[in-house]
């Protein structure tokens, strides 16, 4: 039995290389900010990662806000805190994570997040689903009768526990 570990299979075939990396400079406006002063800066799209993965920048508003504990069972998540203080619930118990601390949530992990003082985060998303609309959908804070908000959330592998 081999111990060593072994990449996934080539993806490029190509012998020389190409030129296709892409920069998203810092500074620019969020792509979604809400009521509370939550925003979300798309960084890496699953579309513009060929559905590998999705990569966010999340700053908490003032107040703490955030969603309650769920599940998505088509991704898993990954949660790195940038600054300030964010609690993460790991399915067990809330825990405190500060600048450096980091959260993995594989696929049907029971997890949730909270935070104010305007701290920051990213969040991470493998493989890559279009949370892009769930995100907007939720800082334009739209009202939805129960039956749509269902939908909605089972369309964006989101599951309340």
């Amino acid at each position: 039995m081999s111990l060593h570990r072994h990449y996934p299979p080539d993806l490029d075939r190509g012998t020389t290389g190409e030129v296709s990396a892409w920069l998203r400079p810092a500074g620019g406006e969020p792509d979604t900010t809400s009521a509370n002063g939550v925003t979300c800066e798309f960084l890496a799209t699953g579309a513009e990662t060929g559905g590998r993965f999705g990569l966010y920048r999340w700053t908490f508003g003032q107040e703490e806000s955030g969603p309650a504990a769920h599940v998505h069972r088509a991704v898993s998540e990954q949660f790195h805190v940038l600054s300030g203080r964010v609690s993460l619930y790991d399915g067990r118990s809330w825990r405190d994570a500060e600048a450096g601390d980091f959260l993995y949530v594989p696929e049907g992990g029971i997890h949730g997040f909270r935070g104010g003082a305007h701290a920051t985060m990213l969040l991470m998303f493998a493989p890559g689903g279009p949370r892009e609309e769930y995100f907007e959908t939720l800082a334009r804070g739209e009202r939805m009768a129960p039956e749509e908000r269902a939908e909605f959330m089972l369309r964006h592998d989101t599951y309340r526990v």
